[in-house]
């Protein structure tokens, strides 16, 4: 039986949100006149919450407001749309709710800044809510911004369904071990930023490598 509620993730699952994220987490770096990551670290701050990501590669806690502060300077000054619909996910996200699936965005990112997104793509028309983090930083992590899109999706009019009949889909770990807290099963998606064996440490329920996949296993796990 397929799922009723999907949660989805937005950066490195619906969109490639990476040069505009890399660019302004470089912006930020140099205008701190802190060390740059290696590219490959680079790619890996794509999806967790910047806080988090400043502080696994070099920023001193005393700097991360300063340095928070830089990257959305950037970022809000275009990085933010630096950004690309991956190919299929249009097509997939029309099937799934063709095959009554309801849809919320679930994001670290800034509830702000993934609806400015969303809207500008043209996304927003698939989901009953965006939900993200706060700039404040007060709810941050994966697990707080699926807290919040579950209480959000509780007080709609089609209400919560059981926990059995929803899902998380994401590219990275903190998708798969935020839904985990919460004990919702996950897909993970091939096509974002996750290391090599990130999906098979996390143990996601399923992995999906093509949009097409990813609407099966939603539609039928």
């Amino acid at each position: 039986m397929a799922y009723s509620l999907a949660l989805v993730d937005l950066d490195g699952t619906l969109t490639d949100s990476a040069p505009g994220i890399i660019a302004s987490i470089t912006y930020a770096f140099d205008t701190l006149g802190l060390p740059r990551p290696s590219e490959e670290d680079l790619r890996r701050v794509v999806g967790p919450p910047i806080e988090e990501s400043a502080l696994r590669h070099g920023v001193p806690g005393e700097r991360l407001t300063e340095f928070v502060t830089a990257y959305r300077a950037a970022f809000t000054g275009g990085g933010m749309l630096n950004n690309s619909v991956y190919p299929g996910i249009r097509e997939a996200l029309t099937t799934l709710l063709d095959g009554g699936i309801r849809l919320v965005v679930a994001t670290s990112k800034p509830e702000v800044f993934a609806r400015q997104i969303l809207e500008h793509f043209d996304l927003d028309q698939f989901f009953e809510a965006i939900c993200g983090s706060t700039l404040d930083g007060t709810r941050s992590t994966k697990a707080d911004v699926i807290e919040h899109a579950l209480k959000t999706v509780a007080a709609t009019e089609g209400g919560l369904p059981q926990v059995s009949d929803i899902v998380m889909v994401g590219d990275r770990e903190h998708d798969i071990l935020g839904a985990r807290t919460h004990g919702i099963e996950t897909i993970a998606v091939t096509w974002g930023y996750a290391a090599a064996g990130e999906h098979a440490a996390a143990r996601p329920r399923a992995v999906a490598s093509t949009p097409d996949e990813l609407a099966a296993a939603v539609l039928a796990p």
